[in-house]
């Protein structure tokens, strides 16, 4: 293939100089034919060459592929496959050439096809380490307990050290923003000056004029708490939070495609599996300002510079709940039982990313583990023993006491079956609050094990369980097996011989004297 300039010298050593042709392919290295046939043109033109063609490994798999590529141009960002999914994917169809290329004709494919993302410029950004933290949601799908579920990611991200921490959530409430921050700050070792937010409504009330914000009073509790300024973006503009964003993509596609087709049990496997990620991703990743250095170690020089995390913030949001006839309250189209006191009464509700709890007077009154499903109602039985007093009948058919323990759905069997054994129950039950689960669950034990339980037997074993002071404190199984002991005297008589020569000496002089003892 000949260049221009070559061509371009040939004519000039030609028309020029006036150089032989001889010397002419002396000079250049080319043959008499090559250069008389480009002598023949009377002007000069740029060479032509036809295409050449290149056959590459990707061929065989482009249809496959610009399918692939068609099909994710349809979905959400979080469902798209990332190039080097399809890589393994065709890899696993056979294909034995390098991710680059799958790239290229990825780029390729999106530039014919019009898709290309115009780039904007930007400027970067450098922060001082403790100076700020990022935070940011992601709305990600997964299964948990059996049913896929719409999970809310939460992301916190510092700026200097680029050390990040996950948390899954059901919602973006009040309640599970402040559970984010503080297991995040607790991660880190520490709280960073700034915390720079886009307009969540979690956060901002309004948007008033330029960087004046109306902050949600709730959030702004959370920030004097623990002591950093919020920061809040332009409207539509995520880039003034890059780190974060950047944070959200790459997570999608290092940590999240693993954890959406998992089944976890509970939110609480999820998590820990996120946690423990996140500590794996600081010693893998390498900083981008320091690429000799990974995460982890520039975060162990950033914690210098972090204030000291104080007590978590007591991050609830409180309702005010009315209590049904039948001692529940409603939530989020769920039931929760409360005790029978406060029925038909207003209790306060205070409302954790994981549990709710009501409180009436100052005073925690019930508390329930929190559930994210619909139609369901959670009782303490012991919310109901009052009650009982009163109307000892509703032990037979009352729901709450089916989740009795085993020990007490036995008593109630064997008691039921005589007349009158539903107030004896209730007797049983009576003494829980006034002794303790744990003592009166001993008891009853204690009274099955004997084979004729009876209510006077159970309490008979629990008074005799509470006179004991030792077993009293001891646990469950140490109190069961003190009980199996038998009885000993807590002081015990002594041999006493001088008695005898006492009642000698009573006895002879009597016997002399005539009289009889």
């Amino acid at each position: 293939m000949i260049k221009v300039g070559t061509l371009a010298k040939i004519r000039r050593l030609y028309f020029r100089d006036k150089q032989s042709i001889k010397e002419i392919c002396r000079q250049t290295g080319m043959s008499r034919n090559t250069v008389r046939s480009w002598l023949r043109d009377p002007e000069m033109v740029e060479p032509k060459y036809p295409a050449r063609v290149i056959v590459s490994k990707l061929d065989a798999y482009s249809e496959t592929l610009s399918l692939w590529l068609k099909a994710d141009s349809g979905r959400g960002k979080r469902e798209r496959r990332t190039k080097g999914q399809m890589w393994q994917a065709l890899c696993e169809l056979g294909y034995t050439g390098s991710y680059g290329r799958v790239c290229a004709f990825a780029r390729l494919w999106k530039i014919q096809e019009g898709l290309a993302a115009a780039k904007g410029a930007f400027i970067p950004l450098k922060f001082r380490q403790g100076e700020a933290f990022q935070f940011d949601w992601s709305t990600e799908y997964t299964f948990i307990g059996g049913i896929r579920r719409r999970v809310e990611l939460a992301h916190t991200k510092l700026c200097a050290s680029r050390a990040f921490w996950l948390v899954a959530y059901p919602g973006q409430g009040h309640e599970m923003l402040f559970d984010a921050h503080a297991r995040a700050f607790e991660a880190f070792g520490g709280v960073p000056q700034r915390g720079i937010y886009d307009n969540m409504k979690t956060a901002v009330d309004q948007v008033l004029a330029g960087k004046k914000r109306k902050i949600n009073a709730r959030f702004e509790a959370m920030t004097g708490h623990y002591l950093f300024e919020p920061e809040f973006c332009n409207v539509a503009s995520g880039w003034e939070k890059g780190i974060v964003e950047k944070n959200v993509r790459d997570r999608r596609t290092s940590i999240w495609h693993r954890a959406k087709d998992r089944r976890w049990a509970d939110w609480a496997e999820l998590n820990a599996w996120l946690a423990e990620q996140s500590k794996v991703a600081w010693a893998d990743l390498n900083h981008p300002e320091y690429p000799a250095m990974k995460v982890a170690d520039v975060l162990q020089d950033e914690q210098t510079q972090l204030m000291p995390v104080p007590r978590p913030f007591d991050g609830y949001v409180e309702l005010l709940a009315r209590v049904t006839s039948t001692s529940l309250i409603h939530l989020e189209r769920n039931r929760y039982s409360v005790p029978t006191e406060h029925a038909n009464s207003v209790v306060s509700l205070r409302i954790y990313h994981d549990h709710i709890a009501a409180v009436a007077d100052g005073v925690r009154v019930a508390a329930h583990q929190r559930c994210f499903d619909r139609s369901q109602t959670f009782y303490d039985w012991q919310h109901y023993i009052s009650l009982l007093e009163r109307k000892p009948g509703g032990l037979r058919n009352g729901a709450p006491f089916e989740t009795m323990p085993a020990a007490f759905k036995q008593l109630q069997a064997i008691l039921m079956r005589k007349s009158g054994g539903d107030a004896v129950m209730a007797q049983v039950l009576a003494a829980v609050p006034v002794h303790g689960l744990d003592a009166v669950l001993v008891a009853a034990e204690l009274a099955l094990e004997s084979g004729k339980p009876s209510g006077e037997h159970v309490l008979n074993v629990l008074a005799r369980l509470k006179s004991n002071t030792p077993a009293a404190n001891l646990g469950e199984a140490m109190a069961a097996e003190l009980a199996h002991l038998p009885l000993k005297l807590r002081v015990e008589p002594t041999a006493n011989v001088a008695r005898y020569d006492d009642l000698r000496q009573s006895v002879v002089p009597s016997a002399v004297s005539g009289v009889q003892p």
